[in-house]
């Protein structure tokens, strides 16, 4: 069964920011990607550090497209671990470093000015 709870105020969280609430006993971060809100676990998969207390930032990439030349990329799109600088996407929880370890997210929804999280 899911639950809903109110995390923040919309005044609360400006884009380009996130901060780390609790709901439902767990601590997740909330996000605000130009405008879009999303919500992931405070908990890195690589040792359990804090990754939501981390910095929301963008990553470098290099492909064929770009000659092999590094890109900065994504900006404000990737949240980068405290302890050991894993990357993970905000928006899918995917980590950077190995494709096969994904975050879960938390549906997130605005009604007026409450920023709400659905967890299951």
């Amino acid at each position: 069964m899911s639950a809903e709870y109110v995390v923040a105020r919309v005044e609360d969280l400006p884009e380009g920011t996130h901060k780390v609430v609790e709901a439902g006993g767990r601590e997740i971060g909330i996000f605000n990607v130009r405008s879009h809100y999303y919500a992931l676990p405070n908990n890195c998969l690589h040792q359990n550090g804090p990754l939501c207390k981390g910095t929301a930032s963008g990553t470098v990439e290099a492909n064929a497209e770009t000659g092999w030349k590094p890109q900065w990329v994504r900006d404000g799109e990737i949240i980068v671990c405290p302890w050991h600088t894993a990357e993970f996407d905000i928006i899918t929880g995917q980590c950077l470093a190995d494709p096969r370890r994904r975050l879960p997210t938390y549906e997130v929804s605005v009604v007026g000015s409450e920023i709400k999280v659905r967890m299951l």
